[in-house]
């Protein structure tokens, strides 16, 4: 198993209309309760992962830590992206579930 099902699952939510990226657009998205999962790179400042990690924890928003901005951005079309939400259940559910066998 590995990161790129993930990427892909991703890349088919874009194409669906179900990635809000970007950190304003994932903010946004977190905040008025459409965010069903936040994926921040692993290459982001410390800043960006505690704003997120914080966020996601007050609103009760899953929140993974995966790839770096550049893979991020590339798998849903866009230029660099430090942090994405996933607005769509299924496609959460499906990157989590998918996500949780990776770090088993």
């Amino acid at each position: 198993m590995n990161q790129n099902k993930v990427l892909s699952l991703l890349s088919l939510a874009q194409k669906a209309g179900k990635i809000a990226s970007g950190e304003f657009s994932t903010e946004k998205s977190v905040k008025s309760g459409k965010a069903f999962l936040v994926i921040v790179a692993e290459d982001a400042s410390g800043n960006t992962k505690k704003m997120f990690s914080d966020m996601c924890g007050y609103y009760e928003v899953p929140i993974y830590f995966m790839a770096d901005k550049e893979t991020l951005g590339h798998y849903i079309g866009k230029e660099f992206r430090a942090s994405l939400a996933v607005n769509d259940e299924g496609f959460a559910k499906s990157v989590m579930s998918k996500l949780d066998s990776l770090n088993q």
